[in-house]
């Protein structure tokens, strides 16, 4: 039977879960603090888990020899040398600096998809699938507006 302390716990838990996932990663602000911090689509997609529109991302067409690093926090997550054109209209690559980057399983779409965001504030990169080129087959399919370019 439902008591009125179970409802309460239940309650109770629903708001520090999210509270407790914010805190795991190294960098944790409020959500006050992400708005200050980044723009307005940068937000969307970083702390909202939106998708930005295919063929808008200017680093879609950075070719230079550098980093790609997370828009919230300068974290480097991608060398230059991994990129490669996917065709699909968002900057892809076939695998992340070591550490860099976390994944996790969403259903957002009615179906299971590998989302990726950033080892140190957990920000939301993109997704990562199985049909990337060789070495690892791997397609690591990432928002521009979530990352930055450092040049070499």
């Amino acid at each position: 039977m439902l008591t009125r302390r179970h409802i309460l716990a239940g309650l109770v838990a629903s708001v520090a879960l999210p509270s407790l996932a914010r805190a795991a990663y190294p960098l944790a602000l409020s959500d006050a603090q992400w708005r200050t911090r980044l723009s307005p689509r940068q937000y969307a997609v970083l702390r909202g888990k939106q998708t930005e529109y295919p063929y808008t991302s200017p680093l879609l067409k950075e070719h230079r020899k550098g980093t790609f690093t997370c828009a919230a926090d300068g974290n480097p997550l991608f060398s230059s040398t991994t990129k490669f054109d996917s065709g699909t209209g968002w900057p892809s690559f076939w695998r992340p600096l070591p550490g860099a980057v976390g994944t996790t399983t969403d259903h957002e779409l009615g179906y299971a998809r590998t989302e990726v965001h950033c080892a140190r504030c957990g920000g939301h990169l993109g997704h990562v699938f199985d049909d990337g080129p060789p070495p690892t087959g791997l397609r690591y399919c990432m928002n521009g507006v979530a990352l930055g370019f450092t040049p070499a």
